[in-house]
């Protein structure tokens, strides 16, 4: 308990627990439906009832403080959980476009780790059917596979921040170079190659890596090797590309006359540049397979296919 007359701040765990709230009130809803077409329409007018009491009482709570203190806005949408609601009531304060852009500043630092970057074009369309437009730009290291991790931190970010949105769209570029991904293939050879779905995993045990320090994680059914460089947390599949034996054990290193971070196979001696996909660094060997990590509500998360996540270490 804080100090009197002070209120607890949530935690990981408390925003993780509110995240899933949705899928707790459908669960509920199916469940309902074991009395009959009858008790789950009750069910379901019910849930409305109260989340339109809700969200009328949530509207006048903002137009109060906004009000009062326009800059309160800005803080109100700084919160996740207090965003998403606003959200879901039509009352975010911020137009759609600058939530789109606002989110991709969020996934910038895990694209320029694969060696690129994404704008936002445009937002063409109207409310309810809005198309966004986005090109991706720079010279990507990672192999086609790390499309899908691309896809998917992008297109989670941009649905996360604007709900409303009806698709989006990748405009190619001109390639300067043969390394660079082609453009209009990052959002669709995913779906094309029936990949299968994935989905984002809180891990909070995460945030308890130091600096420099190797885990390993079962997320989701899968075993995942996860170090932080910084203040970067960049995750693996925990298989070498070399040999293709476990990570375990393995450990972070500098490269000699570089800065850059390395990862050894402790068994057959490959490395690894964990800051930029995994890439093999012997010029011999295969790449890491990457996991994406983002901080969705406050709490780092990967995304993989399965149930939620398990630490191993």
């Amino acid at each position: 308990m804080g100090p009197s007359g002070s209120t607890p701040v949530d935690g990981p765990e408390d925003d993780a627990r509110w995240r899933t709230a949705g899928d707790r009130i459908e669960a509920l809803l199916e469940a309902s439906a074991a009395g009959g077409a009858a008790a789950r329409e009750r069910a379901e007018q019910l849930v409305r009832e109260i989340t339109d009491l809700y969200g009328a009482g949530l509207e006048r709570l903002v137009r109060l403080a906004v009000r009062g203190a326009p800059g309160v806005a800005d803080a109100l949408v700084a919160d996740d959980l207090v965003a998403s609601l606003l959200l879901v009531h039509g009352l975010h304060p911020h137009p759609v476009e600058r939530r789109i852009a606002d989110a991709l500043d969020t996934v910038r630092p895990y694209l320029g780790s694969h060696g690129g970057d994404v704008h936002l074009l445009d937002v063409v369309g109207v409310p309810g059917n809005h198309t966004v437009r986005l090109q991706f730009s720079g010279s990507c290291k990672s192999c086609p596979s790390s499309a899908v991790t691309l896809e998917l931190a992008v297109e989670d970010a941009v649905r996360a921040a604007a709900p409303e949105i009806a698709s989006i769209e990748v405009v190619a570029q001109e390639p300067d170079t043969a390394t660079v991904i082609p453009t209009e293939s990052l959002l669709s050879r995913v779906h094309a190659a029936r990949h299968a779905p994935a989905a984002w995993h809180p891990v909070p045990a995460l945030a308890e890596l130091a600096p420099g320090e190797v885990g390993g994680f079962r997320v989701a059914q899968t075993t995942v090797l996860a170090c932080r460089v910084g203040d970067d947390v960049y995750a693996y599949q925990d298989r070498c590309g070399g040999c293709g034996e476990s990570l375990a054990g393995a450990v972070l290193h500098r490269r000699m006359a570089s800065a850059d971070v390395v990862l050894r196979c402790p068994r057959c001696h490959a490395h690894f540049d964990v800051v930029h996909a995994g890439a093999s660094i012997d010029g011999t060997t295969g790449r890491l397979d990457p996991v994406p990590v983002l901080a969705r509500d406050g709490v780092l998360s990967m995304a993989l296919p399965g149930s939620p996540a398990e630490s191993v270490a």
